[in-house]
């Protein structure tokens, strides 16, 4: 499925990694493809969703510069519009992008956007809120309250391991139960992660053979008695294949609910959006993105 943009609304977080410094560069770059940009006045201050909502009707798409964040912001949006979305990687980790095998070059990012290609995507959502790539319940839920802008935008994707490290003599293994498929199945775990896309973390894997597009989420759980051990484990997480581990629940799902003993934050792409019990669902072919014509980044 193609469609060309003629027409785009531009949204670029200029809080994220690279916003100021390259927003310029693209806007030139997208003008050369031809396309027309309409962009909100700075002091408009409603959201990303809204913003969508109101140029919905003058524009073929919508045109998002940032990272993670900056996406997931612009997801209601672009689901209640139904309109397409292209994706420049100006964020931290731009896992999504990576996923989707959007070149984090800004040149070959725009030729994405302007050569028209359209993808399907899923998307995950947690108590009525989206994601794009994963949410998670422990471990990665103190990571994000403990990363800050600042230090994403110092280090890089390098914050992420300087926070983990920091965080991990902290980190306790906490009760939880999975409920899936009728069964309800009490544990101990470290971290319960459910993912959407392949990439998260600033290259961390959900599961080796994940696509934003298969209709499946993909759970896993880090029954590791202490937390220290995510360090041996860390290479597995890395490519995926942590589901190999004796220790490690992996499987996928389309719905899933987990409850805790006592109230944890639920983080999905980066942000904290409530406490369990976390209620997760799929939704499929959800947005339709530029993207290149070959399958996600194997």
């Amino acid at each position: 499925m193609s469609q060309q943009v003629k027409t785009a609304l531009l949204l670029i977080n200029q809080r994220s990694r690279k916003g100021q410094t390259d927003a310029s560069r693209a806007k030139a770059l997208l003008a050369d493809r031809g396309i027309r940009l309409l962009q909100p006045d700075k002091q408009d201050k409603r959201s990303y969703s809204e913003l969508i909502g109101a140029y919905a009707e003058r524009v073929d798409a919508v045109i998002v510069g940032g990272g993670d964040g900056t996406l997931n912001a612009a997801a209601p949006g672009l689901m209640r519009t139904g309109l397409p979305l292209g994706i420049l990687p100006l964020g931290t980790a731009n896992d999504f992008a990576r996923t989707l095998g959007i070149s984090p070059r800004l040149e070959q990012a725009v030729k994405i956007i302007a050569d028209g290609q359209l993808r399907p995507v899923d998307l995950g959502e947690v108590n009525q809120h989206l994601f794009l790539n994963v949410s998670s319940i422990g471990f990665s839920a103190q990571l994000a309250h403990h990363l800050t802008a600042e230090s994403k935008k110092r280090w890089g994707v390098f914050g992420y391991a300087l926070a983990a490290f920091r965080l991990l003599r902290q980190s306790r293994p906490f009760s939880a139960t999975l409920i899936h498929q009728g069964e309800r199945t009490p544990i101990k775990t470290v971290q319960i992660s459910v993912g959407n896309g392949r990439f998260y973390g600033g290259g961390m894997t959900v599961e080796q053979r994940a696509a934003p597009d298969d209709g499946l989420l993909d759970v896993y759980s880090l029954e590791l008695q202490q937390s220290w051990q995510m360090i041996a484990l860390l290479p597995y997480l890395r490519r995926g294949t942590q589901g190999r581990w004796r220790n490690v629940r992996a499987f996928s799902a389309t719905e899933l609910t987990i409850e805790t003993r006592r109230p944890h934050d639920i983080n999905a792409d980066g942000e904290i959006i409530g406490q369990t019990p976390a209620h997760f669902h799929l939704i499929a072919n959800a947005l339709n993105v530029y993207a290149p014509s070959d399958k996600a980044v194997r």
